[in-house]
């Protein structure tokens, strides 16, 4: 087999591995003993790098929100200004009540940050959704999303 028949074969099976469905959720077990953390796909809000991730504990969800750079700074530019972000973190029991939803306010400077959102107990077999939106003027939130369910 020739290079590139090869290097064709190779990309072939990584996509082939790397295929998920977009609406498909984590299935997270409810009796494990410990935390159990997964996390949505990363998005650009602000200028900076956002996801949301989820923590499940037995019945028990929470939420929270990243934000960081979205690359490495050039080498001998200085420090990123510091951002003045208005953030907002739901939480919602999909196909049941209405969204918890917690706005908050933070400064962003070079370093990672998380904003936790509200815990809730939830029945196990259900659908969980976080949404994570980060806005900074004049700059509107895009948010991302995460959903999980809770294995029974």
């Amino acid at each position: 087999m020739n290079r590139l028949a090869l290097l064709a074969a190779g990309a072939a099976g990584l996509a082939l591995c790397s295929i998920t469905p977009a609406n498909a959720a984590p299935v997270l077990p409810a009796d494990t003993g410990g935390t159990v953390t997964s996390c949505g796909s990363s998005g650009l809000q602000a200028g900076l790098a956002t996801r949301v991730c989820a923590e499940v504990t037995g019945a028990t969800v929470e939420f929270y929100g990243t934000v960081g750079l979205a690359g490495p700074p050039s080498p001998g530019s200085p420090a990123p200004a510091a951002k003045d972000l208005l953030t907002t973190l739901s939480a919602e029991v999909v196909g049941s009540a209405a969204p918890q939803t917690q706005v908050k306010r933070v400064v962003f400077t070079s370093a990672n940050l998380q904003v936790r959102g509200p815990v809730a107990t939830v029945p196990c077999g259900s659908t969980v959704r976080g949404t994570f939106g980060v806005a900074s003027f004049p700059r509107p939130a895009q948010p991302v999303v995460h959903e999980v369910t809770i294995a029974c």
